[in-house]
């Protein structure tokens, strides 16, 4: 993202706009959420704007787009709340197979640019919170191939996916990456909604075998794809969370410009006006942390991408927290009711502020990092 969308951006998102409008208005996404939590016809739809096929390269029927490209788009989408796996497969899962040459990986990626086939990283593991590193799954060569054993949890919308990334310590204690259909013998599932409605899922690995192209990374290049699908991920967390605060910011002014109480709106009350004030400085400091983390989560090598990022999440999630904790307040009662979309966006940010460590877990992180570069 950049602080002025290129010519593609603004077509993409205007694409988009239409695309809420016509078919992913509050009403059909509230049903959606309630119901089946997944519409094919939906990620058909955003197949042909484009959206799967952004990030995947030329050469494998793709537009070869950047990581900023999809971010901003992610932006755009967020008000909408979408149940698709755009993060999970059109960004992530998509940015992992595209950084592999192995065969497997190649094979997936154009019926993934088609809207065919979905796909999503399967990294957390019960009991360690959002650490991405594998603790408990085990992959053990076998005859010409692997065995892999273990369980992930928080697994994003495992149950529509057709392939799952999975990342398992090797014997060696390094960290590995297969491409493992959902389908396989020994891969069981059980889906459940999430807080702010998207849809998750445990997954158990029972000894699933697998034959040796399953793998997906270079050995010894684990470590450093985990860190690739980290920063994506906070990267695509401050983007979404910008697009969420605006539009609650926007709401806010409108319910505060409309709700009348002793024959005025109460927008003309000097308090509630500093206290919108409040909310917009809010959006603006984390829109500029969220245009850093986009420009920076690419660069591999720059030796404070990690520290960047954890304070663009730091200072992203607790505008979060803020606007959207005040926008309820700024509503009312019937801000928490179901009716009111405002308490839906309430949902995804408290949401995405807890996802991958919240602030003060950012923040050590911070810490962590500045101790490490000092030269003391």
């Amino acid at each position: 993202m950049e602080w002025h969308p290129t010519e593609e951006q603004t077509q993409l998102a205007d694409a988009l706009h239409r695309f809420i409008q016509r078919d992913y208005a509050f009403a059909q996404r509230r049903e959606l959420s309630v119901g089946a939590g997944f519409s094919p016809g939906n990620w058909a739809t955003l197949a042909e704007i484009g959206i799967t096929a952004l990030l995947v390269p030329e050469t494998q029927g793709g537009l070869g787009g950047r990581v900023q490209d999809i971010l901003h788009a992610l932006q755009t989408l967020a008000p909408a709340l979408p149940l698709e796996p755009v993060v999970a497969s059109a960004l992530l899962a998509t940015h992992v197979l595209a950084c592999s040459d192995h065969d497997t990986a190649q094979t997936w990626l154009p019926r993934m640019a088609e809207g065919k086939a979905i796909a999503t990283p399967a990294v957390f593991e019960p009991g360690a919170g959002f650490d991405l590193a594998p603790r408990q799954t085990t992959a053990a060569r076998h005859d010409d191939g692997w065995h892999l054993t273990g369980s992930k949890t928080l697994v994003l919308q495992a149950q529509f996916a057709d392939l799952l990334l999975v990342s398992a310590k090797t014997e060696d204690d390094a960290t590995a990456w297969f491409a493992v259909p959902r389908d396989s013998a020994g891969v069981s599932v059980r889906p459940y909604a999430l807080f702010d409605g998207q849809r998750a899922a445990d997954v158990t690995l029972n000894a699933v075998r697998l034959a040796a192209d399953a793998r997906i990374d270079a050995a010894g290049q684990g470590h450093a794809l985990r860190a690739e699908l980290q920063a994506l991920w906070l990267a695509a967390l401050c983007a979404e969370a910008v697009g969420l605060l605006q539009a609650t910011l926007d709401a806010t002014v409108i319910y505060l410009n409309t709700r009348q109480q002793f024959g005025q709106a109460i927008g003309r009350f000097q308090v509630l006006q500093h206290r919108a004030v409040d909310l917009w400085m809010e959006v603006e400091q984390a829109r500029s942390m969220a245009l850093l983390a986009a420009n920076v989560c690419t660069q591999s090598g720059n030796p404070q991408r990690s520290s960047l990022l954890a304070a663009a999440k730091a200072r992203v999630g607790q505008a979060c927290r803020n606007v959207s904790q005040q926008a309820i307040q700024l509503h009312g009662g019937m801000g928490m009711t179901d009716d009111m979309q405002v308490s839906h966006w309430f949902k995804r940010l408290t949401t995405i502020e807890l996802w991958l460590g919240d602030s003060d877990a950012q923040l050590q992180q911070v810490a962590h990092g500045a101790m490490a570069l000092d030269p003391a």
